[in-house]
Order: structure tokens, then sequence, then C-alpha cells
């Protein structure tokens, strides 16, 4: 089916103080996608950001964000008390995210959960159980990472007592008697991010919106995946990083980007049949429809730098086993097919696009980058072979086409109005020419859909201030001639 969608992180969304929510908002903004024919929403990764508000250096690969749990759903379940709603932090500004009072604001409804636990009726005590049990291989440790990370101010797992940050049995014992109500209000906090956001879901599925989630290829160093599961990334036994991700010098950066991750050791994943990574994959893939994977040609072969190095210039490529490892997800999903989108960004090389169309998994086509004057750019739609592609005007990582259109020098103004006509509204028409293309899927951010500016970019990529903050503050009600216009877009053009 030829969709069209919208990239819209929850985040982003109006309504509930400091920022978006599972809730009321979520379920109205799916109603109103669905009445207009669209059929696609897109958001990032669901899991809790870092201190910058990043959900792509999360400190969890399992986990869901404690921002987006909706306080007045619990009320509504009988979780918790109307009186409690009243003493929730509460932000000033409505049109940007405000990190710290979202914080606060999830703490303190995750503090209501474990003080109202005991007044719930048994069903619903033991539907936490139930689900507590089967979510075990994740949630023990992730509960116990959150925790002692509280207990130590912050710091990262590597700075903590040895026997903590080791793991000795002993140690983790004594924490699990020690700290047993905290670790309770983690788990109590995660199961009802999951049941909210499973309602969530059930709805699209009901009025036929397709979900699209996100996955980073990497995970944190200071994670609860890698305090746990040490020996499969390249972290010394005191905790640093003996290698580290990033992607080697271009046209972008005579340094190349250095992402500071740990990279994975792959022989130590064969050995264990890829059992870390396809757990991965699973959770993420029950919390959506179809999953971008987030750079897929490290699948390939990563680009890794020595630990200590300040630039990503002296990395080298390193094969990756992404055909064994997809193989196996290939089988675990069946004739269905894997709900991946290809990520395939960046340098790319036939060895990439080989493991992409073999495991016949779409990519990504960036319509900003296809004006260098060259015929054959291939994010020219009448370069696209083949219809399985995912277009969007841009990303959350680029400018909004307002911002992106004004950036531009005459000769490349030119080039786009070769192909576009006079722009007037860079947004749409980029738009349209998505909508008219081949590729099987078109995507717009809402910036784009509201010819918003470069004040509403989510993320400028190497820089590490003011990024995904960026909220959506006025009704959505001022949304329905938007939507309108893009839903007969999208009927236009068989979507």
């Amino acid at each position: 089916m030829r969709r069209a969608g919208v990239l819209l992180h929850p985040t982003a969304l109006p309504g509930p103080p400091a920022c978006g929510s599972f809730g009321a908002v979520a379920h109205d903004w799916l109603d109103r996608l669905a009445d207009h024919g669209i059929k696609a929403w897109q958001l990032l990764p669901l899991a809790p950001t870092d201190g910058l508000g990043s959900p792509y250096s999360s400190p969890s690969g399992f986990a869901l964000n404690p921002w987006l749990l909706d306080a007045e759903l619990l009320c509504s379940d009988g979780l918790i008390e109307a009186a409690d709603l009243g003493g929730l932090p509460s932000a000033a500004e409505a049109h940007r995210l405000d990190l710290a009072v979202a914080e606060q604001r999830a703490f303190a409804l995750a503090q209501l959960l474990l003080q109202r636990h005991p007044q719930w009726d048994a069903a619903v005590r033991q539907s936490f159980a139930h689900w507590r049990q089967q979510q075990r291989s994740w949630l023990v440790d992730h509960c116990r990472f959150m925790v002692l990370r509280r207990r130590h101010g912050g710091q990262p797992w590597w700075t903590w007592p040895a026997p903590l940050a080791g793991r000795q049995r002993a140690a983790l014992h004594a924490l699990d008697q020690q700290e047993h109500q905290a670790l309770l209000q983690e788990a109590l906090l995660q199961w009802q991010l999951q049941q909210q956001w499973q309602r969530l879901l059930d709805h699209a599925r009901q009025r036929q919106v397709q979900v699209i989630g996100d996955l980073p290829f990497y995970v944190a160093h200071d994670s609860a995946d890698v305090w746990s599961h040490r020996c499969l990334f390249s972290a010394a036994p005191d905790g640093h990083l003996s290698e580290q991700s990033g992607v080697p010098p271009d046209y972008f950066s005579a340094t190349g980007q250095l992402w500071g991750t740990p990279v994975y050791r792959w022989p130590l994943h064969r050995l264990t049949r890829f059992r870390w990574w396809l757990r991965r994959l699973e959770r993420q893939l029950s919390l959506f429809d179809l999953l971008r994977l987030d750079h897929f040609r490290a699948l390939e072969a990563a680009w890794c730098v020595p630990g200590a190095d300040r630039t990503a210039e002296h990395g080298r490529w390193r094969p990756s086993p992404g055909r064994s490892l997809l193989r196996k997800l290939r089988r675990r999903c069946g004739s269905a097919g894997m709900p991946l989108i290809a990520e395939d960004l960046g340098v790319i090389t036939p060895g990439v696009e080989a493991l992409r169309d073999r495991n016949r998994l779409p990519g990504m086509k960036i319509l900003q980058f296809a004006f260098d004057g060259h015929p054959d750019n291939p994010f020219l739609p009448a370069n696209y072979q083949g219809t399985n592609w995912c277009v969007y005007t841009g990303t959350h990582d680029n400018a909004t086409c307002i911002g992106w259109w004004q950036s531009l020098g005459d000769d490349q103004r030119r080039q786009v109005e070769e192909l576009l006509g006079p722009v007037q509204a860079p947004g749409w028409q980029l738009l349209e020419l998505a909508l008219a293309s081949r590729a099987d899927w078109a995507v717009v951010p809402l910036q784009d859909l509201l010819e918003l500016g470069e004040e509403a970019r989510f993320n400028t990529p190497g820089t590490s201030d003011g990024n995904w903050r960026w909220r959506f503050s006025g009704s959505l009600d001022q949304l329905k001639g938007p939507l309108q216009g893009l839903g007969e877009l999208a009927q236009r053009h068989q979507r």
C-alpha cells in the first residue's frame, strides 16, 4: 500500500505541562490523521533520553521514556487520585519541552504509583506481577541501573563502587534487598508506560494508521545494557572504552564525527547467537508496526575509533555480521518479512546496498539532498529504482524546508526551481514531489506542513544545545487545514 505519513515525536505534542504524552491528545492526533486519510505516523525512539534530551543516546535499549507517562490516564484508570494531579510539577512554556520539569514530573508520578500500589485491587496487582515476570530479561537490570544512578548522583556506572560497577553477585543481592521499594517504583513506571503506549498503538491499528518507530544502532556507554552485558561491548574492565563509534572524515567534517558510544564485540554476539540483539529487536518490533533501523550501514561495516581519541580521523572500517543477524531475525519473523526500514544514508557501499536489497528492506530518500546539480543524484525521484523506498522532505536532523530554502545559494535555488517551478512554499512543493514519487512511503515532518522556520528545527547534528525541545503549542484544531491539504494530495497521488 502506498502511504503518506507525518513525522512527529510524542514529546512535541501539545497539552500536558512540560512534555507531550501518551494521553488524550495523542489519541486525538491519531484520529485526525485517520480522518484525513493519512496512513502513517512516524516517531523517534521512545527510549529514555540522555541529559540533553536526545532519544538516540539512551540509558536503556529496552525501556520507555518516563516523560511520556500521562497523569490523567493514570487517574482515570484509578491508579492515582484526582487530588494528586494538582501537586505535579508544571512548566511555564508550552512551546518548548522543559527537560528538568519533565524529569521531575515523571519522578513524581512514579512515586505516586508506588504510594497507591497497595490500594489497587488484586487483579491489577496480579496483572502487574505477570507483566514484570514477562519482561524480566531486561527489566531487572534496567531498574537496578536507574536506582543506582540516582543513588550515585547521576555519575556513570564505571565510577560506582567496584562491587556494583563489576556486578558482583553479593552486591546485587544486597541492592535488591535494600532498594526493594525503589526497584518496585521503577518497574511500576515502566509497566504503566507500556500499558499506555499499547492502548495508543491499538487505537492506531483500529484507525488503520501505521506506526513507524526508530531504533538507534548503538547504545550509550552509560547505559543499563553496557553495565549488565559489558562483554558484548568495547568496554575495558575499568569501564572505559577500548573503541568507540563514529563516521570518518567527509565533505561535512574534516575530522569525522565521534559519537562516543561503544562498538559491538561481534565475535561474542555470534557465540551467543545474537541473543541480546534479537531480544532488543523483538522488544522494539512489539512496540511498532514498522521500525526504522538507524545507521543501517554499520550492519555491513562499522567505523571503529580508538577509545582515547578525540576525533574520528584514525578509525578503521570493521566488518559486521549483519547478514547472519538479519537471517536469524527473518526466520523469527516468518513469511510476513521483516518490518524494518534501512536508514541507508551516509557512506553507502555496494555491500550495504546488497545487504538491504537481499533482505528486501526499504531504504530512505531525503529530498533536501537531491539538488547538487548532478542529474544522477540518487535522491531525485526520477532516479529511484523500484518502489521500496521511504521518501522524506527532511527528517528530524534536517533544517525545516523553510530554513533549508533560505540557506540555499542562487545556483541551488535555480536547480530546485527547474524541477518545482517558482518556489513559494518549499515544504509543500517538496511534499508534492515526494507524494508523486514511486516510493511506497512519503513522510513529512509536521513543521513543514505548518511552514515553520528554523525556530522549529528539532535537532542540529553536531550541536548540544537547544535540540529536541520544539513542541507544537497550539490546539490540534489548528492542524485541520494542513492535515486536510495533505490528505487531499495523498488521495490525488493514490496514497
